[in-house]
């Protein structure tokens, strides 16, 4: 099986979930859950792969997620 790697990172000035991967050529997505995102990215890589030529009968996808803040301490 197959596995690809996908980046989930939080635009905070968008304020939406952005998803890509170098290894799955077009995939650029975007959503403001990141449970939406993740869901459109299982549809979306399957049918990417397959424009590219690629067998993919079943894939894992392995995602990695990066969500930076800046916080405030009142006191």
């Amino acid at each position: 099986m197959q596995e690809y790697f996908v980046n989930l990172f939080w635009d905070s000035e968008a304020l939406v979930w952005i998803a890509t991967s170098d290894q799955i050529s077009g995939l650029v997505l975007e959503s403001g859950s990141l449970d939406v995102l993740i869901e459109r990215v299982r549809y979306a890589a399957p049918e990417l792969l397959q424009l590219k030529g690629l067998s993919c009968e079943r894939i894992r996808l392995k995602y990695q997620i990066e969500r930076l803040e800046e916080v405030s301490l009142h006191g």
